[in-house]
């Protein structure tokens, strides 16, 4: 088939790779001018870390560079993707600088793609060209999200800066100023301390507190021990709980809550955070209910100092100007100086090239998207979504589901029937929206159940790892190397069924 994907970040570049191995002609196209998705270098922030070690935030079939560190820079990122493009040959089939300015489908099936350059200065020419399939690629955290605050002219008219964190690309704008970041997030409190070095004040403000997880528990014990094996993720309740995960849930859950509980009360004084006024409201389990987030080096420690300041459980509710100066006006009654506000308040899951109409048969009256297996719609033809989740492990999840792609394209495993797939989603993203309190992303959060995702889109391929490789990653981290085999047995399937 002749395939179009947008987006060039892991989930692209990994569909690229696989489509094309079984034969398909692939065209990948990425409105920035690089590769790397939210690892570009048009939206990486200072301060930006991976939350993943090296060895578990891979491809299947490339490692890391021994030389990189444990946990990576955004730039080592998007180095070891322009790596894996160039090991497999990809960058003829990608076109950079390239928008998608509409997708629409084709009257005998199939879609006809319209793009436009953006490299070239004044160019306003649109090509369109005809694609059998559409694989969407661009991520659910495509564009920056921000609260709409009142008083945002004044706050720029008195000279103060209002952007996101993905829009703040060196620190030369915040030197010397009276900063607010706003949230609490990773990307908020990893960009917080970069900031504090350079700026005269530096405040988060929070309007919930997340749990944060050190990178080693008691200096010892590697968080990628808990969170990034099979027995982290199986201590939190699935949707339904088979073969071990019923051991730790038995009793009502009386092991696996001991467990959370356990880290739980390590990383409270680890982190200092009863001392530092900073505990989140609820318990740990409540990971369970969005995400868990690395805590960032340097950040409690310099809350501590007194270089970061927190506001907690409050919001922006307006800017104002006093006495010539820009003030960030809380809904706690207190006014931050503000003359750079930084907003790291998540992202828009948009798909502007989608018509309205496409768009209302993706979703839900709800708003979530209804996608078979985090991948294939109800009632959209000729279209599939790769690595639309937000995962432990997103570069593997996208392998694996350009993987569940090609074997579904080439019929070598069928899906269920139409009514059936829409009962299983429709509960899945019931069981979704009560478990996260509604924090599910849209129906795209799969976390923390990223190995079950990837298990279920293996088990309709019929292709899946050993059982002697999964029991080990109950003990230890998720090496996507484990997988490399999949796309080649899948090559061999098809060829034999040919």
């Amino acid at each position: 088939m002749k395939i179009a994907v947008i987006g060039a970040g892991f989930a692209g570049i990994a569909s690229a790779k696989v489509l094309t191995e079984l034969g398909h002609d692939v065209t990948v196209f990425e409105k920035a001018p690089d590769i790397g998705g939210v690892w570009s270098r048009t939206r990486r922030y200072p301060g930006l870390t991976t939350q993943n070690n090296k060895d578990s935030y891979t491809l299947s079939d490339l490692r890391m560079p021994k030389v990189f560190p444990e946990w990576l820079s955004g730039e080592q990122v998007q180095n070891y993707l322009e790596m894996y493009v160039e090991k497999f040959e990809l960058a003829p089939m990608i076109r950079l600088s390239t928008e998608v300015r509409s997708a629409q489908p084709a009257g005998g099936g199939g879609w006809d793609i319209t793009s436009r350059a953006t490299s070239v200065v004044g160019a306003d020419g649109e090509t369109t060209e005809h694609y059998d399939h559409l694989t969407v690629a661009s991520g659910v955290f495509s564009e920056p999200f921000a609260p709409a605050y009142e008083g945002v002219e004044e706050l720029t008219a008195a000279g103060g800066t209002i952007l996101a964190a993905s829009e703040l690309h060196d620190l030369d704008t915040v030197k010397g100023k009276d900063v607010v970041v706003v949230g609490y997030g990773k990307s908020a409190c990893d960009v917080a301390v970069e900031i504090a070095k350079e700026a005269s004040s530096t405040t988060v403000v929070a309007r919930q507190l997340l749990w944060k997880m050190p990178r080693k528990i008691k200096g010892v014990l590697n968080y990628k021990m808990l969170l990034l094996t099979r027995l982290g993720e199986g201590l939190f309740p699935y949707q339904t709980v088979r073969g071990p995960e019923k051991v730790l849930h038995a009793g009502g859950s009386k092991m696996a809550s001991s467990m959370v509980g356990s880290v739980e009360s390590v990383t409270t004084g680890q982190l200092k955070l009863k001392k530092l006024g900073l505990l989140p409201k609820g318990q740990f389990t409540d990971i369970a209910r969005s995400t868990v987030s690395l805590a960032t080096e340097g950040f409690f420690e310099g809350v501590e100092a007194g270089d970061i300041a927190v506001e907690r459980d409050t919001e922006i509710v307006a800017f104002a100007v006093k006495e010539g100066k820009p003030y960030a006006e809380l809904a706690s009654g207190r006014a931050l100086p503000a003359d750079v506000v930084v907003t790291a308040t998540g992202f828009k899951q948009e798909l502007p090239f989608f018509s309205a109409e496409i768009q209302d048969q993706l979703t839900d009256d709800n708003g979530d998207y209804q996608l078979y297996r985090q991948i294939l719609p109800l009632s959209v033809k000729d279209l599939t979504f790769a690595g639309y989740n937000s995962s432990f492990f997103s570069p593997l999840s996208a392998e694996m589901s350009a993987v569940w792609i090609g074997s579904y394209l080439a019929g070598a495993h069928q899906v269920p029937p139409a009514e059936e797939m829409a009962a299983h989603v429709d509960q899945r993203l019931a069981w979704m929206r009560e478990r996260t309190d509604g924090h599910h992303a849209r129906g795209t959060n799969i976390i923390p159940f990223s190995m079950h995702n990837i298990d279920e889109v293996l088990d309709d391929v019929g292709i899946d790892v050993g059982r002697l490789t999964k029991a080990a990653q109950w003990l230890l981290p998720i090496n996507p190397k484990a997988y490399a085999s999949v796309t080649p047995r899948l090559v061999a399937k098809l060829a034999t069924r040919s």
